[in-house]
């Protein structure tokens, strides 16, 4: 490496935080925010000296550049998940809980309110276009000149698509985040009561439209569709302790995108019950009035690679 190339990466390591926060809101997977990373970074070291030396701002040019390469990535996406099996969640952002905060990128990006597993699943509903335009401008402050660069559009089509996007958020409304102190506390009831087998008392902690999404890929056991309603939600978990037992409940409390959850070990069928062993997963919440608006259930292994707790 030259000097002049060694300085270059110097410089782009001073970005990269900033991008791989910019890379996962877009994607919602670490993998392919990791990916356009480096693309950018190789893009970039191939960069005449002459051009590359006309760069004014190098973090606009590349979150321009890191814009671009996820705007590709989310339309292959769209196509791929339409044969995806069951719901869809992101890649979750998992830390133990308590622990002293990290400056690693990703510790940092889920810090942002705009990283909850929440909010990322509204963005997931708009058009790569629409979410791209949103999140480089309302989070990022990317001017519309350069949005416009990244989707091949003129400034008013690229004002137009984040104009949209806002109007689909708001409609939308996710549960904002919450303090943990609250969090927690409306887990450890949620636990209790599922633990006293009270299908009265599951309900009392969840919000009149609760909804549980589970995400298998196909390749574990979950919630095969959306179950909607704290009654239908109740059932369904005091279900699988009857067939795996009270310690199906019992596992580790996480941070996952910043909100609090729960990391739970593979667990063993109990008593008569011949079903398979329940599968690892990772499961968070998002409270709305004060209780459980959202149950995430991350059952599908190629999501848990990087958990490891």
């Amino acid at each position: 490496m030259t000097v002049s190339d060694s300085a270059l990466a110097e410089r782009f390591s001073e970005h990269r935080d900033h991008l791989l926060g910019v890379a996962y809101r877009l994607t919602g997977t670490r993998s392919d925010a990791e990916d356009a990373i480096q693309e950018a970074w190789l893009r970039l070291s191939a960069v005449d000296t002459e051009t590359r030396d006309g760069i004014r701002d190098l973090r606009a040019w590349l979150t321009t550049v890191v814009g671009r390469l996820c705007l590709d990535r989310l339309r292959s996406a769209t196509a791929r998940r339409e044969r995806y099996v069951g719901p869809w969640l992101p890649e979750p952002l998992v830390t133990p809980f308590g622990t002293a905060a990290s400056e690693d990128p990703l510790d940092v990006a889920v810090r942002d309110d705009g990283v909850r597993i929440a909010a990322l699943l509204v963005l997931d509903q708009l058009s790569p276009e629409q979410r791209v335009a949103f999140v480089l401008h309302d989070a990022f402050d990317l001017p519309f000149a350069d949005i416009a660069a990244t989707l091949g559009c003129t400034d008013a089509t690229a004002r137009q698509h984040a104009s949209r996007a806002r109007k689909a958020m708001a409609k939308a409304d996710p549960p904002q985040r919450v303090a943990l102190p609250e969090q927690r506390e409306l887990i450890e009831r949620f636990v209790a009561a599922l633990a006293s087998g009270d299908l009265a008392q599951v309900v009392t902690v969840l919000h009149p439209d609760a909804v549980l999404v589970g995400d298998s890929g196909g390749k574990a056991r979950t919630a095969r569709q959306h179950i909607l309603g704290p009654d239908k939600i109740g059932r369904f978990f005091l279900g699988l302790l009857r067939q795996y037992g009270p310690g199906a409940m019992v596992g580790e409390i996480i941070t996952v995108n910043g909100d609090l959850g729960i990391y739970l070990p593979e667990a063993q069928p109990t008593g008569t019950y011949q079903g398979g062993p329940r599968s690892r997963r990772v499961t968070t919440f998002a409270v709305r009035d004060g209780k459980i608006a959202a149950i995430y259930d991350m059952v599908n292994p190629d999501k848990l690679t990087r958990v490891d707790l």
